[in-house]
C-alpha cells in the first residue's frame, strides 16, 4: 500500500492514509515520501472528503472509517484495482505469480528491462538493491508486477493477480498456502486457472516445467506457453549449474540451442529457475541475450532474501523472508551449499496466516534437514487461529529431536538470544525465517554477541 501511495503521489495525486500499527521501515519510507499517515482510525480523517479511498485487504467491516465510507456512499476501490487503473492500464502488463520466488523473479525481470533501457514501471513486494525501492513509475511501455494470490479486499475476495490484466504471465510454482483464504490446493489451482484464462492469445505464459501443478493449470491456456526449468524438456533450460558461496553459474539452452552462460550473484537452484523465467520474458520482449546476461551479472539482490544483517565476533547473522515450508527448505539447502563446513543455526517464527495453523505440522519435520541447530520461536498472534488449528512449536521440536536434530522451542526473543549467545562459536551462521520483523531479533542478537565478553 505504501508503494502504491508513493507512485500515485509521483503521478500528481494528493495522497494520505490511516493505519493502526505503523513502524519502520514503512513509517520512515512514508515520511521520506512526505505522505501523511494518521495513526489509528477516525471518521474525522474523511473530512474533507477524499475523491477516492483505496482499501487494503487487512481492513474489514466494523472499522470506523469503512463504516463511514459505506454510509456516505463514498467512492472506494481495492489496491489491485487502483494499480490496474492508475498504473497498469495502457501498458504491457507482465504479472509474476507463484507460491514462492515471485519477488525475486519480479525484481530480476524489472532489472533486466531497466538495464536494457526500457524504463519499465514495476511493483515488487520487496526492495531490489539495484533500485533501492520496490516500485517505479516508468516512462516505457511495460509494467512488471508481483502478482499475489492473496485476496484483494473485504468486498473483493479474489486473488490480486486476477485484477492486473496480464499480457505476459509467469507461474513459478504452485503449492498450498494462505489457509485463511483457500480451503484446499484445488481452490488455489482454480485461482491460477482463472489467471491463465486472462492472458490473450497474442500474449505469453511462462511456466515452470519442474512444477507439475503449475504445468497442470497451464494446460488450458489460450496464449502461447513457454516453459523454463532444469528439466531437459524445458523450452528454457538451465544446464551445467555450478553454485558457490556468492553466485550461480549455468548454461542456458533455448529449444535445444545453446544461448550462452549466465553468472548470477544469487545462489541456489531455485534462483536459477527464477532467472530463467526472467530471461524467457525479456527475450520475448526483444531484449538480446547478451544484454540479459550483462544485466543478471550486475543484479545486487533483494533485502530480506538471505540478507546479511551483520557480523559479530566472527558470527554472521542473516535474514530471510521465507515462511512457506518449501521456500525455507530450499533456502537452507542453498545456504548449506554455500557454507558446507560451518554450523547453520536456523531460527523460525510461524507468523503467516497459514503457518500459524497446523496444516504443515508434519511437513516442517523435513524442512530443517540441512540445518545444524533449529530454534523455534513462539507462534506470532496465536489468538488469530482457533485453538484446535494452532501450529505447535513444542511438537515440532520434539519431532525434530526424535530425528536426531538439535532443536529447541523457546518462549521469547530474549530466551532465544540467551541460548544463541551461549552456544554460538566463531564461524557459525545464523539465519532467521519470518514474514515479519521478528521482534528486531537480528540487531538484538548482534549487539548481544558483541557485548558477550564486555
Amino acid at each position: 500500500m505504501a508503494s502504491l501511495a508513493a507512485m500515485l503521489k509521483k503521478k500528481g495525486f494528493e495522497v494520505y492514509g490511516s493505519d493502526e500499527n505503523l513502524y519502520p521501515p514503512m513509517s520512515t519510507f512514508l515520511e521520506d515520501q512526505q505522505i501523511p499517515v494518521y495513526q489509528g482510525f477516525d471518521v474525522a480523517h474523511l473530512d474533507p472528503e477524499p475523491d477516492l479511498v483505496v482499501v487494503g485487504n487487512v481492513i474489514s467491516r466494523g472499522n470506523v472509517e469503512i463504516e463511514e465510507i459505506l454510509a456516505r456512499h463514498m467512492p472506494y476501490t481495492s489496491l489491485p484495482d487502483a494499480m490496474r487503473e492508475f498504473l497498469i492500464r495502457g501498458n504491457r502488463s507482465v504479472v509474476v505469480t507463484g507460491t514462492h520466488g515471485k519477488t525475486t523473479t519480479t525484481a530480476l525481470t524489472a532489472w533486466i528491462f531497466d538495464f536494457a533501457g526500457r524504463e519499465p514501471g514495476f511493483m515488487v513486494g520487496g526492495i531490489p538493491l539495484n533500485f533501492g525501492r520496490g516500485f517505479q513509475v516508468g516512462a516505457g511501455e511495460d509494467f512488471i508486477i508481483e502478482g499475489d494470490e492473496y485476496d484483494s479486499a473485504f468486498f473483493d475476495k479474489v486473488a490480486k493477480f486476477l485484477r492486473y490484466i496480464p499480457d505476459i504471465g509467469i507461474i513459478n510454482n504452485i503449492e498450498y498456502d494462505h489457509a485463511d483464504i483457500y480451503k484446499s490446493l484445488d481452490e488455489i489451482k482454480l485461482a491460477f486457472k482463472r489467471f491463465v484464462n486472462l492472458i490473450p492469445n497474442n500474449g505469453l505464459l511462462v511456466v515452470c516445467r519442474d512444477n507439475d501443478v503449475a504445468m497442470d493449470v497451464s494446460s488450458g491456456a489460450f496464449s502461447p506457453v513457454k516453459t523454463f526449468g532444469l528439466s531437459p524438456s524445458s523450452d528454457w533450460q538451465g544446464k551445467n549449474v555450478i553454485l558457490n558461496q556468492h553466485a550461480s553459474f549455468f548454461d542456458v539452452i533455448h529449444n535445444d540451442e545453446f544461448m550462452g552462460n549466465i553468472s548470477l550473484p544469487l545462489s541456489g537452484d531455485h534462483n536459477v529457475k527464477n532467472a530463467l523465467a526472467a530471461i524467457a520474458v525479456a527475450f520475448h520482449a526483444g531484449i538480446d541475450f547478451s544484454t540479459i546476461a550483462d544485466a543478471l551479472r550486475q543484479f545486487k539482490g533483494i533485502k530480506r532474501r538471505m540478507e546479511l544483517k551483520g557480523t559479530a565476533n566472527g558470527i554472521e547473522v542473516f535474514d530471510d523472508f521465507g515462511h512457506h515450508p518449501t521456500a525455507i527448505k530450499e533456502t537452507i539447502a542453498a545456504f548449506k551449499n554455500l557454507y558446507p563446513k560451518e554450523r547453520i543455526f536456523a531460527l523460525y517464527e510461524p507468523r503467516s496466516a497459514t503457518t500459524r495453523r497446523n496444516i504443515f505440522q508434519k511437513v516442517f519435520v523435513d524442512v530443517f534437514e540441512k540445518a545444524d541447530f533449529i530454534i523455534l520461536a513462539p507462534v506470532n498472534r496465536p489468538d488469530k487461529v482457533p485453538a484446535d488449528e494452532l501450529f505447535s512449536c513444542e511438537q515440532l521440536a520434539l519431532d525434530l529431536q526424535h530425528k536426531g536434530k538439535n532443536a529447541i522451542h523457546l518462549h521469547s526473543t530474549n530466551e532465544i538470544i540467551q541460548y544463541l549467545v551461549k552456544h554460538l562459536q566463531n564461524g557459525d551462521k545464523v539465519i532467521t525465517f519470518s514474514n515479519g520483523p521478528f521482534d528486531s531479533i537480528h540487531d538484538k542478537l548482534i549487539d548481544a554477541i558483541k557485548n558477550k565478553n564486555n
